[in-house]
């Protein structure tokens, strides 16, 4: 059975959101035969410029309905990101065009900034979604009816993906081939790209909190509390009296401003702190632990596999291998 999976562009897209997924794809055909038959379109057709300059020549979207009678209709329909989230009277046009086609098509997707145009499509109004992590509260405040988690790598929820920034998007490709083709492929897949086979959906984006300025002055007060009390008692009650609101208060405008919880952005600091110590590799992982406040290293190991998708052990051997 061949499988059409078809990228929809739009000018000014991030080319490596489109030509990672690209790639996969077309790397397990040489891997399993021909499963997929790969195709680039965008609203109207013809050449269409990249945030890079390079121009990709397209085919123009099917009208509402006329995949249903094609020989070859599309099984997948993978939304390319740009640099920033699209904005003004194009996004009506790609999202006209994508609700066209939902009904006709078993998987829709999205890659980083990509997740804005299928939010405005309405395929998908109350489900589980993810861009790039900087974005991720504007996705939320302008999609109040999304489930907005700015930490995955990808998520999945009704047969609608989206993914975080750049070679997320290759992540989510080998959790589609999997679907279709099974562990093995994906994992010979993902020997041949050199990646790892393959990051949790559920990881950690790897983002500087240690650096992130959120809009509200009392969530960025909370946050420097946070970064200068690292080892501290860094509950949601305490949080929530640095920003002065009640705890449901507290909670609900750092989601907003963060794009997610007081606790995972509290963990994710730790192990950010942590992880430059392990790499530095003069100190115990049991001190490590202690200073940054995990308490002890069976919970900064916890912490780390959820954030980094590896354990302080093998990346302080990682980078004793890489250190030159």
């Amino acid at each position: 059975m061949t499988r059409h999976v078809r990228f929809l562009v739009h000018p000014g897209f991030v080319l490596l959101d489109l030509g990672g997924p690209l790639d996969a794809f077309s790397f397990a055909n040489r891997l399993c035969g021909e499963c997929y038959r790969l195709s680039v379109a965008s609203v109207a057709g013809g050449p269409v410029r990249s945030s890079c300059g390079l121009e990709v020549i397209t085919e123009p979207l099917p009208e509402a309905g006329a995949e249903v009678c094609a020989d070859s209709p599309a099984d997948t329909l993978i939304v390319v990101g740009a640099p920033e989230p699209p904005e003004g009277p194009s996004v009506e046009a790609l999202a006209a065009a994508i609700a066209a086609a939902a009904p006709h098509t078993r998987r829709i997707a999205s890659v980083c900034t990509g997740a804005f145009i299928l939010a405005a499509s309405g395929v998908l109004d109350g489900r589980l979604a993810t861009t790039h992590w900087f974005y991720a509260p504007r996705l939320q405040a302008r999609y109040p009816t999304l489930r907005v988690d700015g930490d995955r790598i990808h998520t999945c929820d009704g047969g609608v993906w989206t993914s975080a920034g750049l070679t997320a998007g290759i992540d989510m490709t080998l959790a589609l081939i999997e679907e279709d083709l099974g562990r093995v492929a994906a994992r010979s897949l993902a020997r041949m790209l050199v990646v790892y086979y393959r990051r949790p959906g559920g990881q950690y984006q790897y983002s500087s909190l240690l650096d992130f300025d959120p809009g509200s002055d009392r969530i960025r007060r909370t946050l420097s509390f946070a970064r200068e009390n690292l080892a501290a008692d860094l509950s949601v009650e305490r949080l929530a009296d640095v920003a002065h609101l009640s705890v449901r208060q507290f909670g609900r405008a750092f989601t907003t401003s963060t794009g997610m919880t007081p606790a995972k952005a509290v963990e994710r600091m730790r192990v950010e702190a942590a992880r430059t110590m392990v790499e530095d590799g003069r100190q115990t992982f049991a001190e490590i632990a202690r200073l940054v406040g995990f308490i002890d290293p069976d919970r900064m190991c916890q912490s780390f596999l959820r954030a980094l998708g590896q354990t302080p052990q093998e990346l302080r051997r990682q980078f004793r291998q890489t250190d030159p």
